[in-house]
């Protein structure tokens, strides 16, 4: 039987923002930042799930738990209003212009459900055991037909677990803006006083101005719809998955990347290279995870164009602090660009030098990512990442900073945070460690023999950077 037949539906509704029915209908313009996802294919979607272990207590009363999530969701959606909305195309203004546009009486999809397929708990509550995204699918929300950007669903488990999925349309805002948008909806379910609340965001797209008719650029792959249509945001199905994908997280404790940063030290060293100006935590994991990556999926012993084929590594670079002018860090909306790093296949995946290899690449396509001039060439980001995904790409998406296993809404900090929507796209997640000890984690969608590749490589270099003990200072 499908894991979806296991689904059972208790509850649709719409929750709309608590405090704005007074208010007249509002539109936030797109930047140039927002309208590009809007030509993505598949659709880009951000779908986190949060798995949440309730007491004895908690079991008893798991329909008020509900019903106080979906009571501070809409106290969230009345700073967050524009996530209550929908996407259209701005009326009377050029076809390709488009906007969030909220009315009195729009909301959120909230879906309440009951899962029992047995075992879900079982792979849930083990952070290192690869799930059937199968399993994983139909607790997360399809964002319902239509021009929607968010979409939720509550899940009481078999074992009494409640598992939350949030499904969001990339155009609505990016990583930074969601879980700003999450954690103010966790505080005021926890019942967290004005002061403890976080600050609301900034709702102001004219902070952005477009350079260089990047918004007609950007616009230049979107399908317009035909006779009046508007544009059309409905969700994925279970069916856009694999079938055979697995999830699995892999974790980074802080001891090992500072063990990273000391072997990267010492390749520097012998190779005479220049020193970097820094090694962050996250760059050296996003190396190690990249040349491990590379070994599972390309083995070392490939010949010929194979093995000199240039691959790539995508991850995204927030600009609120470095545009001209700054941006607040709470401003609501998209403000990433992608930076690419390029390396050759061989060298990636060589025993020894691959991790620097790596590393390299990362740290000189950040600096061009942050370089004088660089804002210039953004014209050409869509294309470089095209042809990047044609030649072979790994992309990363979320960050640390986010600190989505501080995602409390009163009953407890989530045992495990999953980004479903990487599974579809081949993608990984990072994340901060889920045993709140520091670290990096990494949900990694590979299908059973390339899960079991991966393992095995991680686990060689895990051992291989571990026997570094000499102290760096990158």
């Amino acid at each position: 039987m499908a894991a979806t037949d296991k689904l059972r539906i208790i509850e649709t509704a719409v929750v709309t923002p608590n405090d704005l029915s007074v208010l007249p209908p509002r539109s936030l313009p797109f930047t140039f930042f927002d309208v590009e996802w809007l030509r993505q294919r598949p659709q880009p979607l951000v779908q986190r799930l949060f798995f949440y272990r309730l007491t004895q207590q908690h079991h008893v009363t798991v329909q008020r738990l509900i019903s106080d999530v979906k009571r501070s969701l809409s106290k969230a959606l009345t700073h967050f209003y524009p996530l209550a909305g929908h996407v259209r195309r701005t009326p009377g203004a050029r076809s390709n212009r488009y906007e969030l546009f909220y009315q009195p009486g729009d909301g959120v999809a909230f879906t309440v459900a009951e899962y029992g397929l047995h075992d879900v708990e079982d792979y849930l509550a083990t952070s290192d055991h690869p799930v059937p995204v199968s399993m994983l699918a139909p607790l997360v929300p399809l964002l319902p037909k239509g021009r929607a950007v968010l979409a939720v669903q509550a899940t009481v488990l078999r074992r009494g677990g409640l598992a939350l999925g949030v499904t969001l349309h990339h155009s609505a805002c990016d990583g930074n803006s969601y879980t700003h948008f999450l954690h103010t909806w966790a505080a005021a379910c926890a019942g967290a006083t004005a002061d403890d609340m976080p600050p609301p965001p900034v709702i102001d797209r004219s902070l952005i101005a477009d350079r260089n008719s990047l918004y007609d650029i950007y616009c230049a792959g979107i399908p317009l719809p035909s006779d009046g249509a508007e544009i059309e945001l409905a969700g994925t199905t279970t069916s856009s998955y694999p079938d055979d994908q697995l999830l699995a997280t892999f974790t980074l404790s802080q001891e090992l990347i500072q063990s990273i940063k000391d072997v990267l030290a010492a390749e520097a060293a012998r190779r005479n290279a220049p020193t970097p100006l820094r090694c962050s935590s996250l760059l050296a994991a996003y190396s190690f995870i990249w040349s491990c990556y590379c070994r599972a999926k390309h083995p070392m012993d490939a010949a010929g164009d194979q093995a000199r084929a240039t691959t790539y590594f995508l991850f995204a670079v927030d600009h609120r602090r470095r545009l001209n002018p700054p941006v607040p860090v709470r401003y609501m909306g998209n403000c990433l660009s992608p930076a690419i790093a390029a390396a050759c296949q061989d060298e990636l995946v060589a025993a020894t030098g691959g991790l620097f290899v790596a590393f390299t690449a990362i740290t000189d396509a950040l600096e061009q990512a942050l370089s004088e001039g660089s804002q210039e060439r953004w014209d050409m980001s869509m294309e470089r990442v095209r042809e990047a995904a044609k030649a072979g790409m790994l992309s990363v998406a979320g960050s640390p900073r986010f600190h989505v296993y501080d995602i409390n809404f009163g009953f407890g900090r989530p045992a495990k945070v999953y980004m479903v929507s990487a599974a579809r796209t081949g993608g990984i997640s990072v994340a901060e460690a889920g045993d709140g000890h520091g670290g990096v984690e990494f949900g990694i969608p590979l299908p059973a023999a390339g899960m079991e590749r991966f393992r095995r490589c991680f686990a060689d270099a895990n051992r291989d950077v571990g026997t570094v003990h000499e102290p760096s200072h990158i």
